[in-house]
């Protein structure tokens, strides 16, 4: 028996199998550029800058001042000469420096250092703290002179003052726990803290602590600082936005409660910088080295 088949439906199914053809595609298309923007996404590792404001009422409205905050950079060098992190820096303006620990690494050579050194001293005052990395150097002290070479204030459990226009700051510095490695077993760090912070009760002034270790906040808090800049998480190495901060994190191990970002603890606020250097034996996933910009205005 024969059918007859009508010549247009013939042409309407061979349209729709055409259709389905180049939405498969579309769809394949769209999947595999997702995919490589969210791989580049996931390990650029290029220099980023995050920037935070803190909101305080020991300053009056219209006042302000800027903080970049450096750390771990491990003896990095970013562009010819450390050109292109020192221009980074020279762009934003700041008031203060702040280099909270492991600029310096055990294993690599100081030239990072001391080219990084050398290129910001004329841009502001710069303050200086110790991590964990900088005591395995084990010639901590020639170390601090390298830095006191190029102008640097190293804060030793010690505080100073700096006056920006009508504000005044103090910056203080607490040494890294790894200090015990060259004191007597009986070495109180904690006690020595204390002995060097407690009269900051009676100081006027925001003020900032200098401090490498994150996860140290309770014995921070203890003590009358507005604000705390601390590194050595290295923001948790590998991150997925919106739902896991950080995996790991020296000396807080698997998702660190202290990563990376912007914590409140009452009236202190605690930034943690997720680092500056960029290793290429550990990857970095979601989680590109940054420089932490800090604008501290008045206002409740």
């Amino acid at each position: 028996m024969y059918f007859w088949v009508s010549p247009y439906k013939q042409v309407i199914e061979l349209t729709k199998g055409i259709i389905v053809k180049k939405r498969k595609k579309v769809i394949v298309l769209v999947c595999a550029g997702l995919l490589i923007l969210i791989t580049f996404a996931a390990f650029f590792n290029g220099l980023v800058v995050r920037r935070y404001t803190v909101k305080t009422d020991k300053l009056n409205s219209g006042e302000s001042f800027r903080l970049v905050l450096i750390a771990d950079l491990h003896s990095h060098i970013y562009g010819d000469d450390q050109s292109e992190l020192v221009s980074l820096i020279r762009k934003q303006e700041p008031d203060a420096i702040l280099l909270v620990g492991d600029i310096a690494d055990d294993k690599k050579p100081l030239t990072g250092v001391r080219l990084l050194l050398e290129g910001i001293r004329e841009i502001s005052p710069v303050y200086y703290v110790t991590g964990n990395h900088e005591f395995w150097l084990y010639s901590i002290e020639q170390t601090k002179d390298e830095f006191r070479e190029y102008v640097v204030r190293v804060l030793e459990n010690e505080y100073d003052h700096l006056k920006v226009d009508d504000i005044n700051i103090v910056f203080a510095g607490v040494e890294d726990p790894d200090i015990r490695l060259f004191k007597e077993f009986s070495y109180d760090w904690a006690g020595e803290m204390e002995d060097a912070f407690l009269p900051l009760r009676s100081e006027s002034g925001f003020k900032v602590l200098l401090a490498h270790r994150p996860e140290l906040i309770d014995e921070y808090k203890k003590f009358d600082f507005d604000l705390v800049v601390s590194g050595h998480s290295h923001g948790g190495q590998i991150r997925i936005p919106l739902f896991v901060n950080g995996f790991y994190a020296p000396d807080q191990g698997w998702f660190p409660r202290y990563a990376g970002g912007r914590y409140k603890h009452g009236a202190l606020t605690h930034i943690v910088s997720r680092g500056t250097s960029n290793p290429l034996f550990i990857p970095r996933v979601f989680n590109p080295p940054e420089l932490a910009v800090i604008d501290v205005v008045g206002g409740t």
